[in-house]
């Protein structure tokens, strides 16, 4: 019959640092995950992809980082939204700003904002290009 060695315990002191590391980045993965899923922060990439002057100073395509700051704050109808977003193009880096506030069920934002990281040029995405009239 052969002998079997008894089974090995790792000392629980030992597995708390990596249990620790997983557990933060599960709730990091998990709040960055629910802002990115608002309305508010979809809705703001949308313009500054769409935003002529954000295409021509980053380039297409524009991806959104990872590391995005500020807070989101929604009750129902109503909320409130302070968000900083990463963005890079072929072209360049920049970050997004959103204020935006929630009323009756619709975001209003007081403020959207591409600032270019080497420039520190500011696009505000609210105002859009005037076509040129024809005479």
């Amino acid at each position: 019959m052969p002998r079997t060695s008894p089974p090995t315990y790792k000392d629980p002191v030992e597995q708390t640092p990596v249990l620790f590391v997983a557990f933060v980045a599960a709730v990091v993965l998990i709040v960055f995950s629910a802002v990115k899923s608002t309305d508010v922060y979809k809705d703001a990439l949308t313009q500054a992809k769409a935003h002529p002057a954000v295409i021509e100073a980053l380039g297409s395509p524009i991806t959104e980082g990872f590391l995005l700051s500020g807070n989101t704050n929604v009750n129902g109808a109503s909320g409130e939204a302070n968000l900083s977003i990463p963005v890079s193009g072929p072209k360049g880096k920049g970050t997004i700003y959103v204020a935006a506030t929630k009323s009756l069920g619709r975001w209003n934002y007081s403020g959207l904002v591409l600032e270019i990281a080497k420039t520190h040029q500011r696009i505000d995405l609210l105002q859009r290009p005037t076509a040129a009239s024809s005479p």
